[in-house]
């Protein structure tokens, strides 16, 4: 995967720059409710076929701006402590594998930082909402071209000052028509991903 160690490569060299002009936390971020979040994440979808009868091999590069508002102060008091944050996605998938293609999405989201480590702070995070894809009208998986894509998963920040992080991660990503159209076998794929996070 070139496309990938390239977009790792410039994300490692893009950090290492930035730290360069930027100071280094020296004490724990302070995240506090109406703190809003922008990022850029970019990954490589991978092909998860689970049955017999999902036969495409879809892969390709993704783009995912997002933003997102911290919502709830700190919940919990142990390894668990952590905030709540929801926001919005837009995902964009240049599909080169079986054919090139495209598909773009808008997903709203949730997220749920662990903020017990200092400047590391794992989460989790759901999405899901609408996508258009011309891929999908030209596979047995499925019938038509407007679709819905759901992803789950999980990831690490770390901050690099209190405005600033780089985050690195794993998404489990579904593609399917919700039974508006048949077939509808859907498409299941991983997405490791790398990017980065602007606070204010």
């Amino acid at each position: 995967m070139p496309f990938l160690h390239r977009v790792l490569t410039a994300l490692a060299l893009g950090s290492l720059m930035t730290t360069s002009f930027l100071y280094a936390a020296e004490s724990s971020p302070t995240i506090t409710i109406g703190t809003q979040e922008v990022g850029l994440a970019v990954g490589y979808i991978l092909p998860h076929r689970l049955t017999e009868d999902h036969k495409t091999k879809h892969e390709g590069p993704v783009f995912m701006p997002s933003w997102m508002i911290t919502i709830t102060d700190p919940l919990g008091s142990s390894w668990y402590r952590g905030q709540v944050s929801v926001g919005a996605e837009m995902v964009y998938i240049q599909f080169r594998e079986p054919i090139l293609t495209h598909g773009v999405g808008f997903t709203p989201k949730i997220k749920y930082s662990f903020s017990a480590w200092d400047r590391i702070r794992p989460y989790t995070e759901f999405a899901g909402g609408p996508f258009w894809s011309d891929l999908t009208d030209k596979i047995p998986e499925e019938s038509g071209q407007f679709n819905f894509i759901l992803s789950a998963g999980f990831g690490v920040s770390y901050f690099l000052t209190d405005q600033a992080a780089l985050n690195i991660g794993y998404l489990f990503q579904h593609i399917s028509n919700g039974g508006t159209s048949y077939p509808n076998i859907g498409l299941n794929a991983s997405l490791p991903f790398g990017g980065f996070s602007f606070y204010f």
